[in-house]
């Protein structure tokens, strides 16, 4: 038999080379301050992406349009921005303080300014990753707009076919659509896509605003008109970085406002030298474990907890919240919402205040003696935000010349990641975190182990997880790879590695906080990438979330009071 090594690339190393390109590019037009997205400045993004054809992305790389992975990209980009030919990517430059409105995506926490009718503002304030979030979105939208214009234009004087002529008047008539003219609309739009009129049926609702019913075709229509500009006349899209932008990125500047806020109210309240147990997780399952039997005992006893939160995370159930958080404020929480830009806002409850004895979790007698802890319960962070945020909160708070170390005993770090092994709504709790791209790994002592939280209806996996660069650019050869690999990686988010890296330093490093920290990690699944159509394009988890979540939140909580 032939010793003969064969070097032909697998799929999965193409793929992760294609990842690795997307990287350098982009930062090298960021540096560079614009670049043309369908033009030769674009090209290596573009080419990188039909080769990497993420799963969120569909049939990116198929002649036919791609449905799901336009709703997913939509609802993270502002209103509108199908109508721009220049897209600007600024810093906080105070737009905040001028007439015009702030649009704030669906499902992205940014703010978005649309300067006039071809120029679009988006505000960067959560660092590089971001930037890599929005111009993969861009990348895709575009290459779906050329798709459009090569379907519709018949020659190179722009003469177009009859369904783009019949579309544009459907999208430009100012009246409202009856059924009937919607269905003969939405059966142009069908053609121009390539798709069938049920595939458009199925998602038409869920692109539709009330401001916009039609949504759908106005997208369609302003994607294809933009794409025969450029064919036709050479008016390529534009995107630029602001000056600003370009010399703020990586200076921690909003990070170090939003910690510097808050350990000023940490002081003003006196909690400042108190023990502090750091949560990152979402603004509502910690207050509600820690107040919603006080203010249910009297009416709901009956009911199993977890239903409970379930309810409380319906819409309807509006008026329950608002007793919980107003009880909450009653009894030592204190809110700050954020305006340092990081869109991170942050609540701290005072245990001092709280009424132990209505809490239904169990607490120990040296807890309720002691120094009463003080929980600090920071949101979601975004990709690489999570080591600028981690790494100027653990500093010391320097005041009138006094500087203070945070007495800080516990990191809890709680979120949402895709698995490998399992589906959604599944828990996984890591034992290191690899740095995607590169070798870089985290081991460390997780405080949260399998037996926690097994056996509460919940499957759980453990084991190691990779921190990707972005979750729009993983395909299912790289995560058969990082699956079966001797990484043995059982999932994948972004940012725990920066997370990570942010505790290590502050405690073995810099000794700004104590050697021995806990860290906690635990996430919930959001979707199986590696299952067609089980990707994070396929939609929420919808009230599958509520029963993890608040099975981790409770056994951070737990280990914490006790």
């Amino acid at each position: 038999m032939s010793t003969k090594k064969h070097h032909s690339r697998t799929r999965a190393q193409e793929s992760s080379n294609a990842i690795e390109r997307m990287y350098i590019t982009m930062r090298h037009l960021f540096n560079r301050g614009f670049y043309k997205p369908m033009g030769i400045s674009g090209e290596t993004l573009r080419q990188s992406l039909l080769l990497l054809r993420p799963e969120i992305y569909g049939s990116i790389g198929e002649e036919k349009a791609e449905l799901e992975g336009l709703l997913y990209v939509i609802d993270r980009l502002p209103a509108g921005i199908e109508e721009c030919t220049f897209i600007n990517l600024t810093s906080d430059e105070g737009y905040g303080n001028s007439h015009f409105k702030p649009i704030i995506p669906e499902k992205r926490r940014r703010n978005c300014y649309r300067i006039d009718a071809e120029q679009m503002n988006i505000e960067i304030t959560r660092g590089r990753s971001e930037i890599y979030d929005i111009l993969t979105h861009l990348t895709f939208l575009f290459i779906e707009s050329h798709k459009i214009s090569n379907r519709v234009l018949i020659d190179e004087l722009g003469a177009t076919t009859r369904d783009w002529i019949k579309l544009e008047k459907a999208v430009l008539s100012k009246k409202k659509l009856t059924q009937d003219e919607r269905e003969v609309a939405m059966t142009h739009a069908a053609n121009i896509l390539g798709r069938t009129f049920n595939e458009l049926r199925s998602v038409y609702d869920e692109f539709a605003t009330t401001s916009q019913p039609e949504r759908l075709l106005h997208i369609v229509y302003w994607l294809g008109k933009l794409a025969i500009e450029e064919q036709i006349h050479n008016n390529k899209r534009t995107v630029t970085f602001s000056p600003v932008l370009r010399e703020r990125i990586g200076h921690h500047i909003h990070g170090e406002i939003w910690a510097d806020s808050i350990k000023a109210t940490l002081l003003k309240n006196d909690l400042l030298e108190r023990p502090i147990h750091i949560i990152s997780a979402n603004m509502h399952s910690v207050m509600n474990t820690l107040f919603v039997s006080s203010v249910l005992k009297p009416t709901k006893p009956t009911k199993d907890v977890f239903e409970v939160y379930e309810s409380l995370s319906k819409k309807e159930d509006e008026g329950l919240r608002n007793k919980i958080n107003k009880e909450a404020l009653l009894r030592g929480m204190i809110y700050i919402k954020d305006t340092s830009g990081a869109n991170i806002d942050v609540q701290i409850f005072d245990t001092s205040k709280i009424d132990i004895s209505k809490i239904d979790i169990e607490v120990s007698e040296k807890v309720l003696k002691g120094d009463k802890p003080v929980i600090l319960v920071m949101d979601y962070a975004f990709g690489e935000q999570a080591y600028e945020t981690i790494d100027e909160l653990l500093k010391p708070y320097k005041n009138k010349g006094k500087k203070t170390h945070l007495n800080v005993e516990s990191v809890s770090i709680m979120g949402k990641a895709g698995i490998l092994e399992g589906g959604k709504g599944d828990i996984m709790i890591p034992s290191a975190h690899i740095f995607e791209g590169t070798a870089d790994n985290y081991p460390f002592a997780n405080e949260l182990k399998k037996e926690d939280l097994e056996d509460q209806g919940v499957d759980v996996y453990e084991g190691s997880m990779i921190t990707v660069l972005g979750t729009s650019l993983q395909n299912k050869d790289i995560l058969k790879f990082f699956y079966n690999s001797t990484w043995q990686v059982i999932g994948l988010e972004m940012e725990g590695a920066h997370y990570q890296k942010a505790i290590q330093a502050a405690s073995k490093v810099r000794n700004s906080i104590s050697s021995d920290v806990k860290v906690r990690y635990a996430y919930y699944a959001s979707d199986n990438p590696l299952e067609t159509g089980a990707t994070l394009a396929s939609g929420g988890l919808g009230t599958s979330g509520v029963r993890p979540t608040y099975l981790i939140t409770r056994t951070i909580l737990k280990q914490i009071l006790n």
